[in-house]
């Protein structure tokens, strides 16, 4: 395909020109939307996570609200996980019933074998798929290994996560094959998704960034790597996101994904000298700017497309997730903003 019949946010992925930058918003389908609370009223998380029909209602619920230009599955991280055989509650995040401290723990972490375990994943994929108009691209994702670590040794979530990195410097091989078997089970789920339908693939690193620039290279990348050259073969667009990870992305760098996921604490420019050209980038508007007046929030959606620059493979995002609290019509202001600045400036 080429990028006239593409989604345009798959053409941008590819460092492809596109009509306009196609934007779509980390954790759209969620508490912020009132179609969403509606359905959660009348069921828990986990539930909905593994009721493919709910599923794939709330992930299509913004799409048909915005003009966005993909929708990401609704699930959550740990999904892969729970079928590995981890017991977890969500309290409100993932709780685990025995956090990871032996040889003998790592054991007992089962192969993933995704329409065994997670079956309801792919269903949702091939749901939404189905519905998704053809310009609206649909991502797929996981959680990245260091990540999944930080929860199974810690057990909770954490602001820094000091158990899972305190068990990274005592037992190092105990944690290299932890993070080896999460990525092995990331690749067959991550590929399961694209084969049911996903057209592209993210890997969130939600908590890469607490750690140094050396224990990050030697510890949360090369299962990264393993998992990218896991999904190669598939020929659908990989996106990495390290959250507050500006000071790693030399390391990111040497990565073979498409796309850099970038938080908003940095210079989109700044991103692209560093990455290269052969790596796109997403990204990356503060999440408070949604609570600007809507004058502003216009300027700084201008100011983030201008520091992206005028080279292809660029997809507008947030830095990180949307909060909780936003009025859902500022997102459609932010979409309309997007779409019509971009315009502007591809015809100046």
């Amino acid at each position: 395909m080429d990028a006239q019949t593409l989604p345009p946010i798959i053409a941008a992925m590819r460092g492809q020109p596109t009509p306009h930058t196609p934007v779509w918003v980390m954790r759209q389908a969620g508490r912020y939307l009132p179609e969403y609370r509606a359905v959660r009223a009348k069921t828990d998380f986990l539930t909905l996570t593994r009721t493919a029909e709910l599923a794939a209602e709330v992930t299509l619920q913004p799409i048909r609200r915005f003009a966005l230009d993909a929708a990401i599955l609704f699930s959550d991280i740990m999904t892969p996980v729970e079928g590995m055989g981890v017991e977890i509650a969500f309290n409100p995040g993932p709780v685990i019933a025995k956090p990871i401290r032996t040889a003998a723990d790592i054991a007992q972490l089962r192969d993933l074998v995704p329409e065994r375990d997670v079956p309801f994943v792919m269903e949702s994929v091939r749901q939404v798929r189905a519905e998704l108009p053809k310009h609206v691209g649909l991502i797929g994702f996981a959680g990245a290994p260091f990540t999944l670590f930080c929860y199974l040794v810690s057990g909770k979530p954490s602001k820094e996560f000091g158990t899972a990195r305190s068990f990274v410097q005592a037992e190092p091989q105990l944690t290299a094959q932890v993070l080896d078997k999460l990525a092995d089970a990331m690749i067959v789920y991550l590929a399961a998704q694209a084969q049911a339908g996903a057209q592209a693939l993210m890997i969130f690193d939600s908590w890469g960034g607490l750690l140094g620039r050396d224990a990050f290279r030697e510890i949360a990348l090369p299962p990264v790597r393993k998992i990218v050259a896991g999904l190669k073969h598939l020929g659908v667009p990989i996106v990495y996101f390290c959250n507050n990870g500006w000071t790693l992305l030399d390391h990111v760098a040497t990565l073979d994904i498409d796309v850099a996921g970038l938080d908003w604490r940095g210079s989109i420019k700044t991103a692209r000298q560093i990455l290269g050209p052969k790596i796109a980038v997403q990204g990356n508007l503060d999440p408070a700017a949604l609570f600007a007046a809507p004058d502003v929030l216009k300027s700084r959606v201008a100011a983030v497309i201008d520091d992206a620059g005028p080279a292809p493979g660029h997809i507008f995002n947030l830095g990180h997730g949307i909060w909780p609290e936003t009025d859902p019509d500022q997102v459609g202001r932010l979409v309309d903003h997007v779409h019509e600045y971009s315009i502007k400036r591809r015809s100046a």
